[in-house]
């Protein structure tokens, strides 16, 4: 594991806030209507609950379009991010649309030194989080200490097995065609599993100067990943101490994760494979309960 990688992230991440915000990231809509929701907010309605009232903390917040939906249901909202141009962006934009939302500069294991322990009845993350962070098990822990007994956990975020896909052109036939016409035809592109699903010690290396937003070119192209199998998400979660009270698995996911193969669906504001979509589980969520101390 690299040493400097929460330097390396957090380079990278304030290089693209300004190429975030140029591309709108929807922060107009959220501006323009104050009872607008983000569309990620609005897909996790059906599963995330009333949260009126609550205490609700965003782990990994970027620009804070997702915070201030939190905070347009009732919550009464944190957001904590690692890139300070991101926390100071969130503000700025919570401060435009007039709407309260606490903002904390702080990477996703100190946040319980930053925030404080068993202050939270909801812990929220989302989109594009949780391949960022080196050892899942130590989220796990970090989400316990910040929830209050009975406290809930939210996650929606990119499935490992999108994250472990890339788009291939398919070079043979295969051998099962004949009886299952639609498995893909030679020569034609198909997602395929390149990247490693389970945890490594040691992170994927990107250089990127574009990002999934905005056009712009990203000044700190340098990043560092690690994927999670979803067992060893589901199972860092049971050992910390809260109880599984839901999994979902989607076929969409709110980018095009996989340009030229995916169709992007304006009616959900989600793209999903365009070409038998059923095979693909692009997007999970996760809902766990804090067990109380007996």
């Amino acid at each position: 594991m690299d040493d400097d990688y929460l330097a390396i992230n957090r380079a990278n991440w304030d290089a693209r806030v300004p190429v975030h915000l140029a591309g709108g990231y929807g922060t107009d809509e959220l501006l323009a209507e104050p009872t607008a929701l983000s569309g990620v907010v609005r897909f996790d309605l059906p599963r995330l609950g009333d949260v009126a009232g609550l205490d609700v903390v965003h782990l990994q917040c970027h620009l804070g379009t997702d915070t201030l939906s939190l905070a347009r249901l009732g919550a009464r909202v944190t957001g904590l991010d690692l890139s300070g141009d991101a926390v100071a962006a969130a503000a700025d934009l919570a401060a435009r649309a007039e709407v309260d939302v606490e903002y904390v500069r702080a990477d996703v294991y100190s946040a319980v030194d930053a925030l404080g322990a068993e202050r939270f009845d909801l812990v929220y993350t989302g989109i594009g989080a949780l391949c960022w962070l080196p050892d899942i098990r130590r989220w796990a822990q970090t989400v316990a200490r910040l929830l209050r007994p009975g406290g809930r956990l939210f996650v929606r975020d990119a499935h490992p097995v999108l994250l472990s896909a890339l788009g291939v052109v398919v070079g043979a036939e295969h051998p099962d065609r004949a009886q299952q016409p639609w498995i893909t035809a030679p020569g034609t592109a198909s997602p395929a599993l390149e990247l490693p699903y389970f945890e490594q010690a040691e992170p994927l290396r990107w250089r990127d100067t574009t990002t999934y937003a905005g056009d712009g070119e990203v000044s700190a192209p340098l990043s560092v990943e690690w994927n999670h199998g979803l067992g060893e998400i589901v199972t860092a979660v049971l050992e910390a101490g809260m109880e599984l009270t839901s999994l979902h698995e989607h076929d969409s996911v709110p980018w095009d994760a996989l340009p030229g193969l995916m169709t992007y669906d304006a009616a959900t504001g989600e793209c999903r494979l365009t070409d038998r979509p059923e095979r693909l589980p692009a997007s999970f969520t996760l809902t766990a309960r804090l067990t109380p101390r007996a």
